[in-house]
């Protein structure tokens, strides 16, 4: 009887430990009474905080994240695909809006092949980039072009994956 009546409690417990936080009523924009819970105020104030964080407009932080800084290439290709040229569409477009910024576009590639025949296609993926960007209007003294090869990764491992996100062009805001 004794263990039944230990059981019980410890089933009881269990559960008691397992009871969700209710549900909080009224507006969400976190200006709830400063005697709510913790979790409640973090899971309040973080949305808020995200939707307060957007990048100032013409900053190297609005054009990585909203515009969009890289587009990747094929084992040993150079050539754009069509999400490249849409994300190079939106660069050239940000460029227009702000006339003053110049940009370098950096030529990256997986390890595989030998170094320098890294960097001479890095080379060729930085000029297929900036040869679009010309196309779309962009001036040519706005942008320079440089190799790394595959002296920069930003993916390690020898798979698929990080060669594919190695395989790219960076464009960064001087």
């Amino acid at each position: 009887m004794r263990m039944k009546l230990l059981s019980l409690f410890a089933a009881a417990a269990l559960l008691a430990a397992c009871e969700t936080a209710p549900e909080t009523t009224g507006s969400s924009a976190g200006t709830g009474s400063t005697a709510a819970p913790a979790a409640a105020t973090t899971t309040t104030a973080a949305p808020a905080t995200m939707v307060s964080s957007k990048p100032a407009p013409g900053s190297s932080e609005e054009f990585v994240v909203d515009i969009g800084d890289r587009v990747y290439f094929g084992f040993d290709q150079y050539d754009l695909t069509a999400d490249a040229r849409t994300t190079l569409e939106r660069q050239a477009f940000w460029l227009r809006k702000y006339p003053s910024k110049t940009i370098t576009v950096e030529g990256h590639c997986d390890e595989r092949g030998t170094r320098e025949y890294n960097l001479a296609l890095g080379e060729r993926r930085a000029n297929a980039v900036k040869d679009y960007l010309l196309a779309l209007g962009i001036d040519g003294s706005r942008v320079k072009t440089l190799s790394y090869g595959k002296e920069r990764p930003v993916a390690f491992g020898s798979n698929e994956e990080a060669w594919g996100l190695n395989r790219r062009g960076v464009t960064a805001l001087n």
